[in-house]
């Protein structure tokens, strides 16, 4: 009797089962992301199938190594039919990725973001997010050296003067790392060019190597723990980062805080982006084109923005951060003082022989 039972469910089940997948199609969605991000696009997928009874999303989360498998699928012909990439690896996979500019209305993004997701005026990813460093500054120790918050219209040898005079066994001026995503302000400041042979003479990189020597910290100096680590500890005043720390410092920094745009100079901040991409090789491409329309769209933009960690591309989500609690709107005004990354497939080159003369 149990037997005919067992029989009976497991019928039922593959019954079921037929009849439910009947007429869906599934597609497949890759990202990398934090928990946070994570839920959030678990629950975006949730509500389009829920709207879209005709499509399955299979998500596949790569919260490591992510292009490296990205690159593998690529290359066994067995990519994610939706695809979340950024403009530092997008001209790898030029070819690769279908155009997508008919699915975008310009006007309702950014024009630094669209620009960051094309190659050769094409636009191969809807832009989720638009990313620039800025100043995290304590300013508690300004305070404590009786020094005023800097406004948007300072300059880098101002910067530099506030650091050198906080700078002392306890405290320093500004954080550095070497890597050339934290130099590249300072070389659009000076309007170096890192595409040149000679490094040496990339002008405001020899300036970033310098701040070990004056106001930041050494490698030595840093030990076992990170710059984003030294600045919520209070031992550091200016730290240059992205929107992606914001709830990492307001969830555990214990002193009065602001953000501020770092110096524009005569580049102003270089800009990145990352966003929703469809393979070539996609067999389900109408199907990616409507979740990537779902997941793009203003309701989702706001719903990623209010997670902390993005910037959205789209210009009416991104108002949310337009408020003067922690002088948030300096992330917008620095979209308005921005230029495009100078990033081509040769970036990744460039940047590990520019890095090995950043260490200090």
């Amino acid at each position: 009797m149990i037997k005919k039972i067992i029989f009976f469910m497991l019928i039922l089940f593959i019954l079921t089962g037929c009849t439910s997948n009947k007429g869906v199609e599934e597609i497949t969605f890759s990202s990398w992301g934090s928990l946070t991000e994570v839920e959030v696009i678990k629950n975006i997928i949730l509500d389009f199938e829920r709207e879209n009874p005709d499509i399955k999303i299979k998500f596949m989360h790569f919260p490591q190594n992510y292009f490296q498998k990205i690159h593998l699928l690529f290359a066994s012909n067995t990519s994610p039919d939706v695809i979340f990439i950024n403009n530092i690896y997008l001209p790898l996979y030029k070819g690769k990725l279908e155009d997508l500019s008919e699915l975008v209305e310009n006007e309702k993004y950014y024009e630094q973001a669209l620009d960051a997701m094309k190659i050769d005026s094409k636009l191969y990813a809807i832009p989720r997010d638009v990313s620039n460093l800025v100043l995290y500054i304590n300013t508690d120790i300004l305070n404590a050296n009786s020094i005023p918050n800097p406004t948007e219209d300072w300059t880098l040898d101002k910067m530099i003067e506030i650091a050198a005079s906080i700078t002392d066994d306890s405290v320093y001026g500004i954080g550095y790392e070497p890597i050339l995503l934290f130099a590249m302000p300072y070389i659009n400041y000076f309007d170096g060019d890192i595409n040149t042979k000679d490094i040496e003479q990339i002008e405001g990189l020899n300036f970033y190597r310098e701040l070990p020597r004056e106001v930041a910290p050494k490698r030595s100096d840093v030990g076992s723990s990170t710059i984003a680590q030294m600045f919520i500890d209070g031992k550091i005043a200016f730290y240059l980062s992205g929107r992606w720390m914001y709830p990492k410092i307001n969830e555990k920094a214990d002193f009065n805080w602001i953000v501020m745009t770092f110096p524009y100079g005569k580049k102003g901040v270089s800009c990145d982006a990352s966003g929703w991409a469809i393979s070539k090789n996609s067999k389900h491409k109408e199907a990616s084109k409507r979740f990537i329309n779902y997941i793009s769209s203003e309701t989702s933009a706001k719903y990623f923005a209010q997670t902390g960690l993005v910037v959205p591309a789209r210009i009416e989500a991104s108002k949310l951060l337009d408020n003067n609690k922690y002088n948030e709107k300096a992330f917008l005004k620095a979209i308005t003082h921005s230029t495009k990354n100078p990033v081509d497939k040769n970036y990744k080159k460039i940047a590990d022989k520019i890095e090995k003369t950043l260490e200090y």
